[in-house]
């Protein structure tokens, strides 16, 4: 391993990805910012407007629309195949929120160059997720690759909401400890332009890129 990967993987072990995670705990609740702060005012909940829009023939061949998740950055779109059958509660979880135009707008709070852009926090603080309930671990046998979507989660492994992250590289110093939920079939050169963090922490400083929408490809 580079000392650069060694380094990486030192700060993901170290903190459970707790910092590029979620935490349901009480004292992490009080540093919470304002809920609207992760979100985008041009794009959040406005499922009609062309910011949000994508064409489906935009899309490339696409072999199970139902288990196929269309995220548009400013870029380009990025087609993610869902774990469904590896990692069914987090799948749907990752499609009930994009059908309910949760993600529209939602920043990438948390980008550490050479390892992995993550997102899905309404609060913007990596301390925050949707009112449903947090899910039980669906560890499986898939390595943490490049284009590898994983869901964050704080230190106990049955706390993934709705955060997750997309890998650069491999990170296999990830396997069997975060529930694998897909994988980038197409437009991994748009992720790869999302702006990174500041320092270690990888804490992403203003204005931050963000998802404009995300769908359901059997709904376009």
């Amino acid at each position: 391993m580079s000392p650069t990967a060694a380094r990486i993987a030192a700060f993901a072990l170290a903190l459970s990805l707790a910092g590029c995670g979620l935490s349901s705990s009480d004292d992490a609740a009080s540093d919470q910012a304002d809920p609207s702060s992760g979100r985008t005012a041009s794009t959040a909940s406005n499922l009609e407007s062309p910011e949000t829009m994508i064409a489906k023939d935009e899309l490339p061949a696409i072999s199970d629309p139902e288990n196929t998740l269309v995220i548009k950055l400013k870029s380009g779109l990025v087609v993610v195949d869902l774990n469904d059958e590896g990692a069914p509660q987090h799948a749907g979880r990752l499609k009930e929120l994009a059908r309910a135009g949760f993600y529209d707008g939602i920043v990438f709070h948390r980008v550490i160059d050479g390892f992995m852009a993550q997102t899905g926090d309404p609060t913007g603080t990596g301390r925050g997720g949707s009112d449903k309930p947090d899910l039980p671990a669906e560890f499986g046998p898939i390595p943490f690759e490049r284009g590898v979507v994983g869901m964050a989660r704080s230190q106990s492994p049955n706390s993934a909401n709705s955060q997750f992250f997309i890998t650069f590289q491999n990170s296999d110093w990830l396997n069997g400890q975060y529930t694998v939920v897909g994988t980038v079939v197409s437009g991994m050169e748009h992720v790869d332009q999302i702006k990174r963090g500041e320092g270690s922490g990888g804490v992403v400083s203003e204005p931050r890129d963000e998802m404009l929408a995300v769908r359901v490809a059997a709904d376009l």
